[in-house]
Order: structure tokens, then sequence, then C-alpha cells
């Protein structure tokens, strides 16, 4: 079993900055990828960041350049850093984890909003 929390979404204006982060409890040490997906009202789910326990990361196409993930492995922490919000960004930030051995599974944070608003 592995439980994900999220923190540090919150409301903030366009073009401002803001570092969520989740600390991942429980059999942390399969946690071969942790990362963000979002999802916006009336939209689907989608990807924003992932990284691997051997540092590779990878980001959605909507996504790329004012998203930085960051990993912990020590502590147990996966870390985004947005900048330049924008209000398409507003949306519930999911943090996701994923366990190569068998059985493969994913596990999913509670979520953290984001508003973005002027």
């Amino acid at each position: 079993q592995v439980q994900l929390v999220e923190s540090g979404g919150g409301l903030a204006q366009p073009g401002e900055s803001l570092r969520l982060s989740c600390r991942a409890s429980g059999n942390t040490l399969t946690l071969t990828v942790m990362g963000w997906y979002r999802q916006a009202p009336g939209k689907q789910r989608e990807l924003v960041a992932t990284m691997t326990n051997t540092g590779s990361s990878h980001y959605g196409e909507s996504t790329k350049g004012r998203f930085t993930v960051s990993r912990d492995n020590a502590k147990d922490t996966v870390h985004l850093q947005i900048n330049s919000l924008t209000p398409e960004d507003t949306a519930v930030y999911f943090c996701f984890g994923h366990i190569n051995n068998w059985p493969p599974r994913d596990y999913w944070g509670q979520g953290t909003q984001v508003t973005v608003s002027s």
C-alpha cells in the first residue's frame, strides 16, 4: 500500500508561480515513477510531468517549459514547480505513483486545487 498526499495548491494570479509537493508513505521503495497529472473542469485528466526513481523526467505536450518536476527519493517526495501561471492551468493537480514490481499498479493522491485568476 502507498499513500500520496499533495500540498501547495491555492489561488494565484497569472504570471505567478506555485510549488506543489507530494509526500508518499507506505511501500515507497517500490515507486519507480512519481509525478503529476491534472484535471481541469470539463476536461480529461492529462499528464503534467513524471520522474523515475533514476531521475528521468517526462512532460506532457502542453506542460513543457513552464513546469519542472523534481524528486527526492530519500524523502519520498516529488515536487512540481509551475512558473508563469495562466488561467488554463486551473485544475486539480493529482500526485501519481507507479509500481513496476508485480503486480504493476498505480496510486493517486486526493489532489490539490490550483486556481489561476485575475
